[in-house]
């Protein structure tokens, strides 16, 4: 038996779980079904595409702008029309 890394985040009224070392992804009306739903589809796609991976992936959390659209728009102008 191996273990993998699930992120489960809701989405509208669904909870959506990925396993990124795999690379499935399920969905479900609670957290408990999201997962039990990822653990059986990463169960049937290691059956055809056995784990080759080794480690686990790097998972951090980082900001962003919220206005970063306006801001990079912004500087493009400004290499267009130099002061």
């Amino acid at each position: 038996m191996k273990s993998f890394t699930a992120v489960i985040y809701k989405e509208e009224n669904m909870y959506v779980a990925k396993c990124p070392e795999v690379g499935t992804i399920s969905q479900g009306n609670s957290l408990e079904e999201a997962l039990n739903n990822l653990k059986e589809a990463t169960e049937l796609y290691l059956e055809e595409f056995p784990f080759k991976g080794n480690g686990r992936p790097v998972m951090t959390v980082f900001e962003v702008a919220t206005h970063a659209k306006a801001k990079k728009a912004l500087r493009s102008r400004a290499y267009k029309n130099p002061v």
